[in-house]
């Protein structure tokens, strides 16, 4: 994979910007300025009625030219989500290893989003096109299955690191499944509140009061 298309794994995993040539530094110019085109075409048309096409004329490539860089017009506007659960996931597989699960999770949480703040990696990790992404998807039935695929995604990343660290085998041992189900119903919950409106930052602390919340929602009276 290139410096461009593998977005997060060596740059997250070492906390800092991956070094790139000359010729993946253009590629990587020519992705964002697809990305940045698409954006100003689904804010003035709409996402339904923007074609690959139009994208690539805005850039002056050809459309062959984007799909080096994403499958369909889809995967562009998912991008973002795409990009913030795979730093999540880099992030929980460097936790250290006496954490706690959830408490890896809530640490991973805000060293990934940490990671993705304006200016921490590139040009991909550009939060307003993760809130942009949010709110598409909100408004466009089509993107919402692929949305839902992407929780799914993360949801077996959670489970297969959770295994790896506490050791035990995700088939016979159901906690690791009952931890990524909450964890990630818990940040859905999070992200509709949010709504993409307000800072990374405005998401991590919805996301940790749910969390602090959830055990006493179960154990405490609720009077």
């Amino acid at each position: 994979m290139t410096c461009t298309l593998n977005h997060v794994s060596s740059a997250v995993a070492n906390n800092s910007t991956p070094v790139c040539g000359l010729r993946e530094r253009k590629k990587r110019r020519t992705r964002d300025a697809l990305v940045r085109a698409a954006w100003d075409l689904f804010h003035s048309q709409g996402y339904e009625r923007t074609t690959v096409r139009e994208i690539t004329d805005a850039v002056e490539v050809s459309e062959r030219t984007f799909f080096r860089y994403f499958a369909s017009k889809e995967e562009l506007a998912l991008s973002p989500l795409l990009i913030a659960s795979d730093a999540f996931i880099e992030q929980l597989r460097l936790r250290p290893a006496d954490e706690r699960p959830v408490d890896a999770l809530r640490n991973a949480l805000h060293a990934a989003a940490g990671l993705l703040e304006p200016g921490q990696l590139d040009a991909e990790t550009d939060w307003e096109q993760h809130s942009q992404a949010v709110k598409l998807i909100e408004s466009t039935p089509h993107l919402l299955a692929a949305h839902l695929m992407i929780g799914q995604r993360l949801t077996d990343g959670i489970i297969e690191v959770i295994a790896e660290r506490e050791a035990v085998d995700p088939v016979t041992d159901r906690r690791p499944r009952i931890i990524a189900a909450v964890f990630c119903a818990l940040m859905t919950t999070a992200g509709q509140v949010w709504g993409g409106d307000g800072g990374i930052d405005r998401l991590v602390v919805l996301a940790d009061d749910y969390l602090a919340e959830l055990v006493p929602t179960f154990r405490d009276s609720w009077h």
